[in-house]
């Protein structure tokens, strides 16, 4: 049995993804410096940091649908044919000057 599972992001969906890590980590590391000085305990500081570095890691590394809104428009593919003749038409060109 196959599961059809996407495994990619759009470029759109990459910088959403960027921005939400980012805020993520900075709010959590302001959070934790915040509670760690009034209770006078880096070491919550650095557990608060980290829990939100893995809130941001399950929430934008993972290709959810939410990144992926804007898939790029690939061109068709050339036949064989066709790209042969314009890699010739190309040559006598460049020839000729």
């Amino acid at each position: 049995m196959m599961f059809n599972v996407q495994t990619h992001m759009d470029f759109e969906g990459q910088a959403k993804a960027e921005k939400i890590s980012r805020l993520i980590i900075t709010l959590f590391g302001f959070v934790g410096l915040i509670f760690g000085a009034v209770i006078q305990q880096f070491s919550q500081t650095i557990y608060i940091l980290a829990a939100g570095f893995v809130l941001a890691l399950l929430i934008t590394i993972p290709p959810y649908p939410l990144y992926r809104k804007k898939p790029l428009n690939w061109q068709k593919s050339r036949s064989q044919s066709s790209s042969e003749s314009t890699e010739a038409s190309s040559s006598k060109k460049t020839k000729q000057k």
